[in-house]
């Protein structure tokens, strides 16, 4: 009768990444203080609740510095995959998902990694919910990382790309930040690329708030 109200029972993993992994940031700290990992997901479309994620790249941020030899890469094997205008852009075919491990796999792999980290990406929403209905499926739970969105951090930092108010004003593309930033773009439309090209552009925004305040970032500005 009240089996509705009953919790499914939490595993190991989802616990220890639950236990290890706060909601919120102290904001008095500084942002090198901080552990943050640059995530991008790519996807067989962008319907949260139809689509598959096929690959997942993260970048590991810690003291200041991008942790190259720890970033991972994940293909992630899904069944029906579409041969859709998605795969123009990110090159997966089905064959080559079929070929991946399998989602609660990587899911297993991703979440340790992700404990106690501020997670960064650009429109870095829509990957949170692809991953969040991912959790669900395998595990029944959800990400509970802070996030940091670097299109958002575009809109408050940079003249150029500050909210207008004006209702068609769309949100940067990482094009367009890593052009005025003069960053390279690595691997564009690729998870592993696109995860470490948004790893370099968070960290020239922390160092450009740095010399323009004359003061080191911290949580607090990052989470304003």
């Amino acid at each position: 009768m009240w089996s509705w109200l009953q919790r499914r029972p939490v595993t190991p993993l989802v616990a220890d990444y639950q236990h290890g992994t706060p909601r919120r940031v102290n904001r008095k700290l500084l942002w090198r203080e901080l552990s943050f990992v640059a995530l991008d997901a790519e996807t067989t479309g962008f319907d949260h609740d139809r689509d598959r994620i096929l690959s997942i790249g993260i970048v590991p941020i810690t003291a200041g510095q991008i942790e190259v030899a720890s970033r991972r890469f994940w293909l992630v094997q899904q069944a029906d995959v579409p041969n859709n205008d998605a795969v123009k852009i990110h090159g997966i075919a089905p064959a080559e998902s079929a070929a991946g491990m399998p989602e609660a796999d990587v899911l297993a792999q991703l979440l340790p990694l992700l404990t106690g980290k501020v997670i960064v990406g650009h429109h870095i929403g829509f990957d949170v919910k692809m991953l969040n209905q991912a959790l669900r499926r395998n595990f029944h739970t959800t990400l509970r990382n802070p996030l940091i969105d670097t299109a958002v951090m575009a809109g408050r930092h940079l003249d150029a790309f500050h909210k207008t108010g004006y209702a068609g004003q769309r949100p940067p593309t990482l094009e367009e930040l890593c052009s005025h930033a003069d960053l390279p773009l690595l691997g564009r439309h690729t998870a592993s690329g696109d995860a470490f090209t948004t790893a370099l552009l968070f960290l020239w925004f922390c160092s450009r708030f740095h010399i323009r305040h004359r003061k080191p970032m911290t949580a607090a500005d990052l989470f304003a």
